[in-house]
Order: structure tokens, then sequence, then C-alpha cells
């Protein structure tokens, strides 16, 4: 049965980033995979991470910059890039912001992120 998601679930955060989680363990209890629309203001950044998920980003508008061991990827508007389970990377956004969609499997939870201290 097909399932209609007409509102998010919003995902405070700080910074002034905006998550809209559409299907997740918080919009839909799915742990499966998570799917979620991000608004990141110009400048915004993140500390490094160590995820314990794949994750598909999407980049709707402006660009986003994926740094990881390997080096840096500039990822524009209509490009997409994928990070692997246990790869290290941080997500920083230009002067102009970006907005895109963040796929995770499984689904996004905060204990799965291995955040850095700054």
């Amino acid at each position: 049965m097909a399932i209609l998601i007409s509102t998010p679930a919003r995902i405070p955060v700080p910074g002034g980033k905006i998550i809209d989680e559409h299907v997740g363990l918080v919009a839909t209890g799915d742990g499966h995979v998570s799917v979620a629309r991000m608004i990141a203001p110009p400048g915004w950044s993140e500390p490094a991470q160590t995820p314990e998920f794949d994750e598909i980003t999407l980049v709707l508008t402006g660009e986003l910059l994926v740094e990881t061991d390997d080096g840096d990827l500039l990822v524009v508007a209509g490009q997409s890039v994928v990070t692997h389970a246990g790869e290290r990377v941080r997500y920083l956004v230009g002067s102009s912001g970006a907005e895109y969609v963040a796929i995770c499997m499984p689904a996004f939870a905060p204990e799965l992120v291995n955040r850095e201290e700054e």
C-alpha cells in the first residue's frame, strides 16, 4: 500500500541547518533507510564524522564540499556523492548555502554518526 508523507518530521540541529525527514526513524519508524531534505545556510559546516551508514547526497541548489581522507569533492547542484559506512567525512557549504537530499542506509540515527569533537 502506498503511503503519502504529507508533512516531514523536522529534526532540530544547531547551526541554522534545517533537516526535514520524510522517511526514517523519526518520521516513519523505518530503520532500513532515511530520506531527508536539508537546507544549510551560507558558511555552514559540521564536525568530521565516521558514520555507520552509507549516505547518498543529491545537491539541489548551491554547492557542498565533502572532505574525506582520500581528498575533497566539490558537489554542485545536479550532482551527487556517495559515502560509505566507516569512511571519515566532513560536510561544508559555500557562501550561497545549499539545499540537498540525504539518503542513509541504514537509517540515520544520532548514535550511528560518530561525530568528532570540534
